[in-house]
């Protein structure tokens, strides 16, 4: 995978809230993303699918539960540093006009 296809992977809004919230929370459940996201479970689901189908997450069984963790320390470190440089930034783009 080069840069623009893991870029293109993680610009969803809600998959990029997926890796914000496992950053913080290290492992998830389908229904923890939900609960969090306040979305629906199929929406949250899909999007989960595509994250581990790019090798950005990897799940492991947990009886009946998946749970969900991102898949290498520095895609953690990225969502992080991602996060904290778009805190600095004092204007950003509002709207699709500029991305």
């Amino acid at each position: 995978m080069n840069g623009v296809s893991l870029l293109k992977c993680i610009c969803n809004e809600t998959r990029f809230e997926i890796l914000e919230l496992l950053q913080k929370n290290k492992e998830l459940c389908v229904n923890d993303f939900v609960k969090k996201l306040k979305k629906d479970q199929p929406l949250v689901s899909h999007h989960l699918k595509t994250l581990k189908k790019c090798g950005i997450v990897k799940s492991r069984d947990e009886g009946k539960k998946a749970m969900y963790t991102i898949s290498n320390n520095q895609l953690s470190e990225l969502i992080s540093n991602v996060t904290k440089t778009s805190k600095k930034i004092p204007v950003l783009c509002s709207d699709d006009k500029c991305c």
